[in-house]
């Protein structure tokens, strides 16, 4: 059985590596797309969305539901690529430990 004090160690190296990758997290950035290109959503850190660019050739009069459904679009897909970078940096922060445990979710 492992020294107490080992244990600890360990503990305390896990909870520093997990407040670093909390910081990275802070600076990670993911941009969706939707429509070719025409409409771009680019979200950083917990899924606060940084920037919305929407092409000028798609606000047409009458056709609002176009583009909310492509906003809502590119956003999906800004938020699945931020939640795969976030999860590969709590990966690294980790060495893997998160995927060992079912059911064990970072960060907290």
């Amino acid at each position: 059985m492992k020294d107490l004090s080992e244990i600890m160690r360990q503990a305390q190296q896990m909870q520093a590596r997990l407040a670093e990758a909390q910081q990275k997290m802070e600076l990670v950035q993911a941009e969706g797309t939707a429509g070719a290109g025409l409409v771009r959503v680019r979200l950083r850190g917990k899924g606060e969305l940084e920037a919305l660019s929407v092409d000028p050739s798609l606000m047409v009069p009458g056709e609002a539901e176009i583009l909310e459904d492509l906003i809502k679009a590119a956003h999906a897909d800004a938020r699945r690529r931020l939640d795969e970078a976030v999860s590969e940096a709590m990966r690294e922060a980790t060495g893997g430990l998160a995927g060992m445990m079912p059911g064990f979710k970072l960060p907290f």
